[in-house]
């Protein structure tokens, strides 16, 4: 009588020991992706900030290069402007008449 009581003590705190390591177990991965669901957002969020100052610096650039354009182009435009219609020529007044001979030049 006494063996058999022991015996189901040992079998009850062994069931109960059995228990105690699943639970440890499902606690250790509910514990094990919690951290890998942080360490995902942690990521995605520097993932994130990487993209954003890219993008930053790639429109700084874009900006910078189409503001040199502009620059030249408008500096080109002035030049063509001021060299396309150059007159050259040469003009003498002689008593009541005005003599002219001009020269125009469009390049």
């Amino acid at each position: 009588m006494v063996r058999r009581t022991l015996l189901h003590a040992a079998l009850r705190a062994w069931i109960i020991q059995c228990w105690w390591r699943s639970m440890q177990a499902k606690m250790l991965e509910q514990r094990r992706r919690l951290a890998l669901r942080l360490y995902t957002c942690q990521e995605w969020a520097v993932v994130k900030v990487q993209a954003q100052v890219r993008m930053w610096q790639a429109r700084r650039r874009f900006l910078q290069a189409r503001q040199a354009a502009c620059i030249i182009q408008s500096h080109w435009r002035w030049h063509a402007s001021q060299t396309r219609g150059l007159i050259r020529g040469r003009y003498e007044v002689r008593a009541s008449r005005l003599e002219l001979d001009i020269e125009i030049l469009m390049t």
